[in-house]
């Protein structure tokens, strides 16, 4: 059972000990990287684990810019520096050139004695101090037809790729010689030769099929044989030579013979019907044309309806930061610390009220009672909270 219980000593050396096998201990790498992850959740409450002992993120905002810190550990922490990479990319002074991963000193002066924690929160003070801006993106939300007027781009790697890209075309495509229309041929290369010219032959709607060129290959895939040309021509076999002579030299009697070879029939037969399908597979698309600008312009709803549920987003990220902050438990205790000071002073001026005998002894005892006893309570909640603190620290604090 070592397969399943990789911890196991052997598979039967518990049962035999009494009692379950001990967990090797830790290497001194491996206790000083848990001192650097405890400092780091110590100093930063909403940080989330990603990968246990590997990876952890961060995210914060800054100016309705929502930012995620990625902190990756390499397999040699804290003897390796870690890498710290933000998303989506921003431009700052602490970035590279991307704009993905934290540069400067801060991470090129790392030790074993550093202090993640104290790394991370400096680079969030410098970033409160010089706010980053989201770099620009190489490429912006790909359109079917054209982009709408007064549509910021939306960042691809933020990402919501809703369409796409589009393959990028061939320049140099290569087809063999099917010259349906000039106009058509003309826009491609060929590897191959045409037909050899022999005046009025070149009229031809299609050229001279050769051995080569049986198999012919349209620009979607489309795969065309070209019927077989046999060797000999009974036809002409039995013509004598004056007559061949004769076919040779007069042009338009070879031009009727070639005309009617039941190859070239069939090839031009065929050409008829492939542009009859081509037309009516352009028709078929022309009605499609209204569903397509349909989705269109869905799509493009949708993009202004997520730009707007991101902006609402970021702008209760950005409140919950600010309460978050608010209601940590150091601002707390700063705050049932002034509210202490405050009733105490308040008691303070009763009494001497009193004293100079602008009050009543009812008056006086009523009000500075109750102004004192709310000193005391506010005192007692802010030195219990204080304790709690420190508990919470000196049991998070690396061993």
């Amino acid at each position: 059972m070592n397969w399943l219980f990789p911890l196991a000593k052997g598979g039967g050396g518990s049962a035999a000990s009494g009692g379950p096998a001990a967990l090797p201990a830790r290497t001194g790498l491996q206790q000083q990287k848990q001192r650097q992850i405890e400092a780091l959740r110590a100093a930063h409450a909403a940080i989330a684990e990603i990968q246990k002992d590997v990876e952890y993120r961060l995210p914060f905002t800054v100016n309705n810019l929502t930012i995620n810190i990625n902190i990756l550990l390499p397999p040699q922490f804290p003897q390796e520096k870690p890498v710290i990479s933000v998303f989506p990319p921003v431009r700052h002074h602490l970035m590279d050139k991307q704009g993905v991963y934290v540069t400067g000193p801060l991470i090129n002066n790392f030790t074993m004695h550093s202090d993640l924690g104290k790394i991370v929160q400096s680079i969030l003070d410098e970033f409160w101090k010089s706010p980053p801006v989201l770099a620009p993106s190489p490429s912006s939300f790909p359109y079917l037809y054209s982009k709408p007027a007064a549509m910021p781009p939306y960042a691809a790697p933020q990402g919501f790729p809703f369409l796409p890209p589009y393959p990028p075309q061939e320049t140099n495509r290569t087809m063999a010689a099917v010259p349906v229309s000039e106009s058509v041929s003309s826009s491609y290369a060929t590897d191959k030769p045409a037909a050899p010219s022999y005046g009025l032959i070149t009229d031809l709607p299609l050229p001279v099929p050769t051995a080569e060129a049986v198999l012919q290959v349209g620009q979607n895939g489309f795969t065309y044989k070209m019927p077989d040309i046999p060797d000999t021509f009974p036809e002409l076999s039995e013509l004598s030579i004056s007559q061949l002579t004769n076919m040779n030299e007069q042009e338009e009697v070879l031009l009727e013979q070639f005309v009617n070879l039941p190859q070239l029939k069939q090839v031009i037969t065929d050409k008829d019907e492939l542009v009859k399908s081509i037309e009516e597979l352009a028709k078929k698309n022309l009605l499609l044309e209204p569903s397509l600008e349909a989705k269109r312009q869905t799509v493009l709803d949708k993009y202004e309806q997520l730009t707007q549920m991101k902006a609402a987003f970021e702008k209760k990220m950005q409140r919950q930061h600010e309460l978050s902050e608010s209601c940590s438990p150091s601002a707390l205790q700063a705050r049932l610390k002034v509210a202490a000071h405050e009733a105490e002073e308040e008691s303070d001026t009763i009494a001497e009220d009193f004293l100079e005998g602008k009050t009543e002894i009812d008056d006086f005892l009523s009000s500075f009672m109750e102004k004192r006893t709310l000193c005391h309570c506010r005192r007692a909640k802010e030195e219990k909270l204080q304790q709690a603190i420190a508990m919470h620290s000196q049991f998070h604090a690396p061993l």
